[in-house]
């Protein structure tokens, strides 16, 4: 409690925002004034009239909060908090894409460097990824996708297109299999089995529901199921039992974790508030141009 007390002095006295995204061990989303997904938070801490955004999550989140909020201080607790996703492709290597390319359309997923953004037309989250091929790129020849593959595979199972795609992918979600989710539904007779849009088209196809994290929040109080498969990295059911008490989540495997998000600790929060480190700067020139890609889809809703 000393070391929790100590944190919430020094984010009063820094005009500090906390936010954790949904992976985050239980003490730091406990600690937050916000938990949820990377461009929800992001959002929300554009909202506020706090000076510092402390983005406990990965390094390309704290990125996107410093392009949507340029004037406050970013600051990413752990340095080394990295996404392999993100670090999959470069803006150097989407521009080649685009060479070959060209005249395509460019949609990027959200976890993506500022650099890669600043390369794209449009962006889009595990929600609405579907959508903005849909509604935003519904006249595009060809698109360009990246970097996540699996993500593309369930956006063109549901709207009939085929993408440009680059061979990225969540390690994490990547490490669910079929046989993981026959074997949590052996454990687990009658429960309902929810997972990530970055797991394999395989996974994806023998789910109940393939939602994004808040789309899990959401099915997770709907539902009126009282087991649920929990098919994404398990920090996210900290919220879930907080959000619906009733309902019981079992995690689809031990083994679906991601060590970038557990890096952050409420001694690494303290530190960086004590320090004001890491502290993340993306140059204007492309700030611009990432800003330009989000807001895009931003101007059609989220």
């Amino acid at each position: 409690m000393e070391l929790v007390d100590r944190i919430k002095k020094l984010q009063k006295e820094r005009k500090a925002v906390i936010l954790a995204h949904n992976y985050q061990i239980p003490e730091v989303q406990d600690i937050a004034d916000f938990v949820g997904d990377s461009l929800e938070l992001s959002i929300k801490a554009s909202k506020t009239d706090a000076e510092v955004i402390v983005f406990c999550g990965v390094h390309f989140m704290a990125e996107t909060a410093k392009i949507l909020s340029p004037a406050k201080t970013v600051l990413l607790p752990d340095k080394d908090a990295g996404c392999p996703m993100a670090n999959m492709i470069t803006g150097e290597d989407l521009r080649g894409l685009k060479a070959k390319h060209p005249g395509a359309k460019v949609l990027c997923y959200v976890n993506t460097s500022a650099d890669v953004k600043a390369e794209c037309d449009l962006c889009c989250t595990s929600a609405n990824a579907v959508r903005m091929v849909q509604e935003v790129l519904k006249d595009a020849r060809e698109i360009i996708f990246v970097p996540d593959r699996y993500l593309a595979a369930f956006a063109a199972e549901r709207t009939g297109r085929t993408f440009i795609t680059w061979p990225g992918f969540c390690p994490t979600h990547a490490k669910i299999l079929p046989e993981h989710i026959e074997a949590a539904r052996a454990r687990h007779p009658g429960a309902v089995v929810m997972v990530h849009p970055e797991c394999r088209p395989e996974v994806a196809a023998i789910a109940d529901i393939v939602v994004s994290t808040g789309g899990m929040s959401r099915f997770a109080k709907e539902t009126k199921a009282l087991e649920i498969i929990v098919g994404t990295e398990p920090g996210i059911i900290h919220r879930l039992k907080k959000e619906a008490p009733d309902k019981i989540f079992h995690p689809v495997s031990d083994t679906v974790i991601c060590p970038n998000m557990k890096k952050t600790t409420l001694e690494k929060i303290l530190w960086s508030l004590e320090d004001m480190t890491h502290r993340i700067e993306v140059p204007e020139e492309i700030a611009g141009r990432a800003r330009h890609c989000i807001q895009a889809m931003l101007d059609v809703g989220r």
